[in-house]
């Protein structure tokens, strides 16, 4: 009896240490040295790839769309405009989601008309004109992105109310247009929040 009692209570006593050496290692050891390395090799992604202005202010995120309206809801002019977002009342980070309607869902249909009919007036153009990604938005609700067809459609009205050449605004287009990943990987996009302050930094 004494002789089952030792054993069971060395299991346990071996048992506890290797517990408590592998939540060192691999609980704390692990984290910290993969963070370290993030720091150190990858500062900018280990960090939320924040983006800031002009004056060193935090405006964003590469990886988080945003809207950029006024204090109504209604679309600045001045801006280009992002793709529509069913995260919350929009790229809400802790909402994440899309719509999940189906191709043949009336509401979904109804709203894309919404907005296509919104987006030609908007913009001065034929509602065949407006791109899809302009009239759904992503899986994720979060996409910072738009396609280049989308924001060379914006650029006369950004240049417009700013007053700008039409060929600075689409220059700027085609400097924050990036390639497919990898060269064959998806399609190309404009980061907008990036695209927004570069039109910005024109003016100071």
């Amino acid at each position: 009896m004494n002789t089952s009692i030792r054993a069971t209570a060395r299991t346990a006593w071996v048992a506890l240490r290797a517990m408590a050496i592998l939540t060192v290692v691999l609980g704390v050891g692990y984290t910290l040295v993969v963070t370290g390395i993030g720091q150190i090799l990858f500062p900018a992604q280990a960090n939320g790839s924040l983006v800031v202005d002009a004056a060193g202010e935090v405006v964003g995120s590469r990886l988080i769309g945003q809207s950029f309206t006024g204090p109504d809801g209604e679309p600045l002019p001045e801006y280009f405009q992002s793709r529509p977002s069913a995260a919350g009342d929009g790229y809400d980070g802790g909402a994440s989601s899309g719509s999940n309607w189906g191709p043949e869902n009336p509401d979904l249909i109804a709203a894309i008309e919404q907005r296509r009919a919104a987006i030609a007036a908007f913009e001065g153009v034929d509602p065949a004109a407006v791109p899809a990604d302009a009239l759904t938005a992503s899986a994720s609700g979060l996409d910072p992105h738009i396609s280049p067809e989308y924001a060379r459609l914006q650029a006369p009205r950004v240049a417009d109310a700013r007053g700008l050449p039409l060929g600075t605004v689409l220059g700027l287009v085609a400097e924050h247009t990036q390639g497919r990943d990898l060269g064959f990987l998806g399609e190309p996009t404009v980061n907008v929040l990036e695209l927004n302050l570069a039109l910005d930094a024109l003016e100071d």
